[in-house]
């Protein structure tokens, strides 16, 4: 018991240190250039306290149950050497983790709120999920036949730029704000595990250069899939949702009221869960016909979970969206537009170089390279990169450009560099923007854009609002191949020379 609170008080530390960028951020743009405490700040420091406990419960309850069960799990299949169990196994781990994602659960209630239920937040779910089950599948089955990934990613982004070449503007930023969300807090210990791991049991395989990509075909494929499914929704001309309303009444920003009412929502969250542990138990005592090594602790972190989960949520409504339609409101006010970018470069910034499973993917990195690569660079590089995305795609809601025209240049440019960046850099660079959006990330720059997009006149909050996450996972692949280019050709004269 003393060890798991250790370990609990462990996590809200970390949980907190990685919401201290974004209150840096924001109290010092109240104090120098806003000069007042915002309206409802008492109750935005609350919800910021409960997402950091939300989110260390959550935690906790991964490492007590998910994370051990499921890795033991892709060892003993491994070790079976079965592809078809493999690629089932990938698929249900990457279906079920999808499907209890906060983010995405967080991203689809958003659009289905402001589209008035014309996008349906479960449907929405189901598609990313099913779409990352896929991709994870086809992840394993690279993995083992040793296929380069340059091919999969150049083929893969060249049918997302086609498709968003058709795709009504109402879905094309909800659908990469869809694949940006889906390698978060759950999915990218997982992915990134079982792709090292295949890679590390298979001879002939590179760690760095077989064992990453899983991440980056996971934010690829639902890009597709919902952009597919926004042709189907908006295909019917049916009555179009005006788009003005914020996300939240001042009643949905309040904890729900009554012990029914939470229990109710606590059953919800087990029902997010639930894909998880059925998975677990199916492979388990199914196929492996092996029973669990400690039932009691893996059910109380799967208790932890769905705890977590909830408080996650409700510290989402107080907290983190409020605050990003609060300072978008704000800054609005100021005659330049100036403090928005600034603003939007530094959260974007400093959200990034906190970010936990940034830092854990550049160390891992750091340990397969063999010196080529530096973990810290990397998470500068990436940073700027977040940075820099954000703020082009702040400016791109201010302007009211068409968002196709940005993200089709964009992954134009991304081709183009994985064609020409070593091979060696190409796998982490996408994982490297699969993981840029994190569990506190994603709801505030959402918010972030959707209160922007809210208080410009001539900005449709579903097709302005959605998009900011995209541009958050395209630019640090480009800061991070870029990077890589530029020191393979300085290096090249000494080379050659010596």
């Amino acid at each position: 018991m003393v060890a798991q609170l250790k370990d609990f008080l462990h996590a809200l530390a970390h949980a907190l240190r990685n919401l201290l960028p974004i209150v840096v951020v924001v109290v010092g743009f109240q104090a120098l250039l806003l000069r007042e405490w915002p309206e409802g700040g008492f109750g935005m420091a609350m919800g910021l306290m409960i997402v950091a406990i939300g989110v260390a419960l959550f935690l906790q309850g991964l490492e007590l149950s998910i994370f051990p069960v499921g890795k033991r799990l892709a060892n003993q299949f491994t070790r079976r050497g079965s592809m078809p169990l493999l690629m089932l196994f990938g698929f249900a781990i990457g279906f079920s983790a999808v499907v209890a994602e906060p983010a995405l659960i967080a991203v689809a209630e958003q659009a289905s709120t402001i589209s008035e239920g014309r996008i349906d937040a479960l449907t929405l779910r189901l598609i990313v999920a099913s779409s990352v089950g896929l991709v994870m599948a086809l992840g394993v089955f690279r993995v083992i036949l040793g296929h380069s990934l340059h091919w999969y990613v150049i083929a893969g982004y060249m049918i997302v730029v086609l498709v968003t070449f058709f795709a009504p503007e109402e879905i094309v930023g909800l659908a990469y704000d869809s694949g940006g969300v889906t390698t978060n807090i759950v999915t990218v210990p997982l992915i990134a595990a079982l792709g090292i791991g295949l890679a590390s049991s298979i001879r002939g395989r590179n760690p760095l250069v077989d064992g990453f990509g899983l991440v980056a075909l996971a934010v690829m494929v639902p890009m597709i899939s919902v952009q597919l499914y926004g042709v189907l929704v908006y295909a019917d001309p049916g009555t179009m949702a005006s788009g003005t309303e914020l996300l939240f009444t001042e009643a949905d920003m309040t904890p729900p009221a009554g012990w029914v009412t939470m229990i109710l929502d606590l059953f919800g969250m087990l029902r997010d869960v639930l894909p998880i542990l059925l998975v677990i138990l199916f492979f388990q005592y199914v196929i492996l016909r092996r029973p669990l090594a400690d039932p009691l602790k893996v059910g109380v972190g799967f208790a932890l979970v769905i705890v977590g989960l909830y408080a996650f949520v409700i510290g989402l409504k107080l907290g983190l969206f409020p605050i990003g339609q609060s300072m978008a409101e704000q800054l609005i006010g100021f005659d330049s537009w100036a403090w928005i970018y600034l603003f939007a470069f530094c959260i974007g910034f400093a959200t990034t170089m906190a970010e936990p499973a940034l830092i854990a993917i550049g160390n891992q990195a750091e340990e397969a390279a063999a010196g080529k690569i530096q973990g810290n660079i990397i998470r500068l590089l990436v940073a700027v990169g977040v940075a820099i995305g954000i703020t082009i795609g702040v400016h791109r809601i201010i302007t009211g450009d068409s968002i196709h025209h940005y993200i089709i240049a964009g992954y134009l440019l991304v081709i183009l560099l994985t064609a020409l960046a070593p091979r060696y850099i190409v796998a982490l660079a996408f994982d490297l923007g699969g993981v840029t959006t994190s569990e506190v990330t994603v709801p505030l720059v959402t918010a972030l854009g959707i209160g922007l997009a809210s208080q410009i006149d001539g900005r449709n909050v579903l097709i302005d609002g959605f998009g900011l996450i995209a541009f958050a996972s395209i630019f640090p692949i480009v800061t991070v191949m870029g990077y890589a280019i530029l020191v393979e050709k300085l290096a090249q004269p000494g080379d050659k020379t010596a």
